[in-house]
């Protein structure tokens, strides 16, 4: 009887003791198993972040500038080898008009455009309640009078049609332009800072002007009558194959014009004096630049730095 109490009690003692050592097993396997899924989330948590600190800086580096093909996107070219060697990669996007490059810059899909003046700038400022700031003037277009036919001023005869840019900066130069030239009168005190537009001319010598968008005004000059005469922008001059040789007149390069039409790059207001910017500006504004545009424009573009 003895003899079988005892084997029971050693029966108890070894199940608890082999219950005991299985809850221990228990336990330290999850705590290595904790210990293994730690480790293993540390480390994928330093792979994402060191992932992220390498992707930053590449999406930092890329600059993004909206422009119209000639001269904007011409210039701009010309600077992408010296911005990579400031580590910027330089990313051009043409536009056809001179409203979409501000909406995308607004917008945020730019960092800057190049392809517009700063009276244009506060004009499309003040009509769509934007708030986009001049970062430097790099060059100027002479506006220029192109004729059909006509290769003098004083040849220009009466009832004659004359298309001119319709926005009101571009109307407003245009109009001043026509002044200089004696073929029409406008009020006394008229400039570039007061706007003016065909409403407010005095004398318009008998002639028929008439306004349409600007990148239109080309190629309307190019099917008009003989006898006809348009005010060009310089760019939609260039690409359409006209020389500022070929032009009747242009605007006085001794006037305030080269600065009131410098043609400016354009960034959000707050980004002037970003990094960005100032690689931009910086590329932009070196003798090289100034020596491509002399070269290749041959007067129709001129550099104001």
């Amino acid at each position: 009887m003895k003899i079988t109490k005892i084997l029971a009690s050693a029966l108890t003692f070894t199940l608890a003791a082999a219950s005991f050592a299985g809850c221990g097993s228990a336990d330290s396997s999850a705590a290595n198993t904790n210990d293994t899924v730690s480790a293993a989330a540390a480390a994928a948590a330093e792979v994402n972040s060191e992932n992220s600190t390498a992707a930053e800086p590449a999406e930092n580096k890329t600059i993004v500038v909206g422009a119209t093909s000639t001269p904007h996107g011409e210039i701009l070219e010309q600077v992408k080898a010296e911005l990579e060697k400031k580590g910027y990669t330089l990313e051009i996007k043409i536009y056809d008009d001179y409203v979409l490059p501000n909406k995308a810059l607004t917008d945020g899909e730019l960092d800057a455009n190049y392809f517009q003046h700063t009276p244009y700038l506060n004009s499309y400022n003040k009509e769509n309640g934007t708030d986009i700031a001049s970062a430097a003037e790099i060059h100027y277009e002479p506006f220029g009078l192109y004729g059909n036919g006509v290769t003098s001023v004083k040849d220009v005869k009466e009832g004659a049609s004359i298309v001119i840019p319709a926005d009101d900066s571009n109307e407003t130069r245009a109009l001043l332009l026509l002044q200089q030239e004696g073929l029409i009168k406008l009020p006394e005190g008229a400039s570039a800072e007061k706007g003016v537009t065909t409403l407010d001319i005095v004398d318009n010598g008998g002639y028929n002007i008439t306004t349409v968008q600007a990148d239109t005004v080309a190629a309307q000059f190019a099917n008009s009558d003989e006898g006809s005469l348009a005010v060009i922008n310089g760019n939609y001059a260039l690409a359409a194959g006209l020389k500022v040789k070929d032009a009747i007149a242009v605007e006085n390069a001794d006037g305030d014009a080269a600065h009131t039409y410098a043609n400016i790059i354009a960034v959000r207001k707050g980004d002037e004096t970003n990094e960005k910017t100032q690689a931009l500006i910086d590329v932009l504004k070196t003798d090289a630049v100034k020596q491509f545009i002399e070269e290749k424009y041959n007067g129709a573009v001129v550099a104001i730095f």
